[in-house]
């Protein structure tokens, strides 16, 4: 009989429930997962302040359900649930009723008010992709107008702005507005001295989660960013255009035409339902066992926010915030498969958590992390790190790759106004088509370097004895300062001669005799850098000449590494047949390589495998400074340079949307959008 797996919000903990319970279940046909939610798309809600300051863009923000689920056996319901019938076991939404064997409720949370009149109607909530659209689009809308209005009354009130609520979500969200208004200001003209933010709380410092000291920390930050702490201080009513405020006895009335409310979260309405059937605790979060099942129901699992749980030896119940999501939904998933199936054990829930941090802006921010016992401050810049490291972490959890490069992009290469712990650096943009005399180029010299191959007789006998051997021996002949290194070369050019045809050897031979001729010569070169790395490899950096007489043609670079001279000398250079197949394929891999980047056509791919070459040559041989530049360039036309004038302008598009029609592609998420 099939069992019946219904899950109800797509939020941080539903998504991961369910994944983890398609994995699980990805051999049982008996066994279905359903998730529902009203959103065909996931919001990344510890993301909305980025969205409502203008920051990202808002799809930055949206993950949608189909591709997270793709290829996996997840049935998605676009739905919104209404009741919850658990006598019955049925989910009932506006579009139909889902039976379930076994229900997780992971249905997120909503803002709580606290009975403030007019919070509920008159203020701004971030709490959904909407909130942050809408105000984002109020706050460009108070600019402009204000910009506009001649009535110095009015204009101050359009530019007064309060956020209610010091914890993550205010002062994240204070502190990226205190980012963005000095580019508002100069959009629209205004000064900033006439902009006046506030960022209000009942209680005597910002974010009490963490130290006092980082708290203090915090409270500097927002006040050099010129917004105003209003502590010790609850709001009284809230209207369309005014905000009271109580500081003790005393009651004030002020002006503003927006007031952001980031003042706390309860359970969600379908969770707070369900206190006839389920016990509910404190803010309409359901009392769960060690299980993470529901006291009064073993057929309902409980995770995330909705889930109210106080670990052994802790005296506050688990905090709503990703990492529970994250590992509830670990151990939910866990239990229900043994619930299911008899296999294994259900294991108890014991979080770990590692920590809390805090953005004011994208430029600043502060974290208190580690182990539960251990924990300590980052500064910064490191802060900053840690918060975007962890985003990743959790993006390789819901989207892979596909989510991981939208989110690189969104916070470092498409970044507005240098809004990042990181600036500009990464977001500044070059018009591609200037790259495209330096990729013909590269390209054409790498044509050349393959054709002159041919003609030098790289498809017809051997030659890498006398390329390795007499390059070799000019490094040795300066590395030892003695003709010492002639003798070596000679050897080597011995060694050529013998190996290969009567004719091809004499021309390899007069080649390597030449550089061994120039070794005596060499022995007045002169050593720049001579470092060995622990044995791993040997860092060579030299001139053929002294310094005074030496041009950039002189001087060479090289890796000596050992893994490297083994294979050559034990795999390659004992052998005509395998000199024969290393030269064709080095041949045939440069002219491929010009071609590729003359024509603009898989020009990602040619430049990785250019860039692999050269790192071959820079090991082996080495390189002379005078072609360095095949690197930098390399590097420089990695990306996206052959969609300007090139054949990728017409391939790649084609070439993404049948790779995307993959299956395995699509649930590996190795794609991008």
């Amino acid at each position: 009989m099939e069992k019946r797996i219904v899950v109800v919000g797509a939020g941080y903990a539903g998504i991961l429930t369910a994944k983890k319970l398609a994995k699980k279940f990805k051999k049982h046909e008996d066994v279905s997962v359903t998730i529902i939610d009203k959103n065909p798309f996931h919001t990344m809600l510890t993301e909305l302040h980025e969205v409502a300051a203008n920051r990202v863009d808002e799809d930055s923000i949206k993950i949608s359900l189909k591709k997270v689920f793709a290829g996996r056996k997840v049935d998605i319901k676009l739905d919104t649930v209404t009741t919850i019938d658990y006598d019955k076991k049925a989910v009932v939404g506006n579009q139909e009723t889902y039976q379930y064997d076994i229900l997780v409720m992971s249905a997120g949370s909503k803002p709580t008010f606290y009975g403030v009149p007019g919070a509920e109607e008159y203020s701004h909530q971030l709490w959904s992709y909407e909130d942050a659209v809408e105000l984002r689009e109020h706050i460009h809308n108070m600019f402009r107008k204000a910009s506009c209005e001649p009535d110095a009354t009015n204009r101050k009130k359009m530019l007064t702005f309060y956020v209610v609520g010091a914890g993550f979500t205010g002062v994240e969200m204070v502190g990226e507005l205190a980012e963005y208004v000095p580019f508002l200001c100069e959009k629209y003209d205004i000064e900033k001295s006439e902009v006046t933010m506030y960022n209000v709380d009942g209680l005597s410092r910002p974010i009490p989660n963490l130290p006092e000291k980082l708290s203090n920390k915090v409270t500097r930050r927002l006040e050099k960013m010129g917004v105003k702490l209003l502590l010790n201080t609850t709001v009284s009513a809230i209207g369309a255009d005014f905000i009271e405020l109580k500081n003790g006895d005393k009651i004030d009335h002020h002006e503003a035409s927006t007031i952001i409310w980031a003042a706390g979260i309860q359970s969600s309405d379908i969770t707070q339902a369900s206190g006839e059937k389920l016990e509910l605790n404190r803010g309409g979060r359901i009392q769960v066992d060690t299980y993470l099942r529901s006291t009064k129901d073993e057929n309902v699992y409980v995770v995330g926010d909705n889930m109210y749980y106080i670990p052994e030896g802790e005296e506050r119940p688990v905090p709503q915030m990703v990492e529970n999501a994250e590992q509830s939904a670990a151990t939910a998933a866990n239990n229900i498969f043994c619930a299911i199936t008899g296999i294994g054990e259900m294991k108890e829930y014991k979080p770990s958590f590692h920590g809390v941090m805090v953005c004011i802006g994208g430029r600043y921010g502060v974290a208190h992390v580690g182990l539960p016992n251990h924990m300590f401050s980052l500064p910064s810049f490191l802060a900053m790190f840690a918060k975007h490291f962890i985003n990743i972490v959790y993006f390789i959890q819901v989207l892979g790759w596909n989510k991981i490069f939208s989110y690189i992009k969104h916070e470092f290469f498409t970044i507005r106004n240098c809004r990042s712990f990181v600036g500009g650096h990464f977001s500044n943009r070059t018009p591609s088509f200037l790259l495209v005399p330096l990729r013909v180029w590269l390209g054409a010299i790498w044509l050349f370097e393959g054709i002159m191959k041919i003609v030098e007789g790289w498809f017809t006998s051997p030659k890498l004895t006398g390329f390795f051997g007499g390059a070799n021996a000019w490094y040795d002949s300066i590395l030892n300062a003695t003709a010492g290194g002639a003798s070596d070369a000679v050897t080597a050019a011995t060694g050529a001669a013998a190996t290969a045809p009567v004719a091809d050897a004499v021309s390899s031979a007069t080649g390597v005799v030449a550089d061994a001729a120039n070794t005596v010569a060499g022995a007045i070169g002169h050593v720049l850098i001579n470092f060995d790395f622990l044995g791993i490899f040997r860092v060579i950096f030299v001139s053929g000449k002294e310094l005074a007489e030496s041009t950039i043609s002189d001087f060479a670079f090289k890796l000596d590494v050992p893994f490297m001279n083994w294979f050559i000398d034990k795999l390659i250079l004992p052998s005509d047949t395998v000199q024969l197949v290393m030269q064709i394929f080095i041949v045939v891999a440069e002219i491929l390589i010009g071609l590729a980047l003359i024509g603009g056509l898989f020009t990602t791919p040619a430049s990785g495998v250019s860039l692999a070459l050269q790192f071959m040559f820079v090991c082996s041989t080495g390189l002379y400074l005078s072609t360095f530049w095949m690197i930098f360039a390399g590097i420089a036309v990695l990306i996206g340079a052959g969609r300007t004038i090139g054949l990728d302008y017409y391939a790649m598009p084609a070439l993404k949307k049948g790779w995307k029609r993959l299956l395995i592609v699509r649930k590996l998420y190795i794609y991008n959008d």
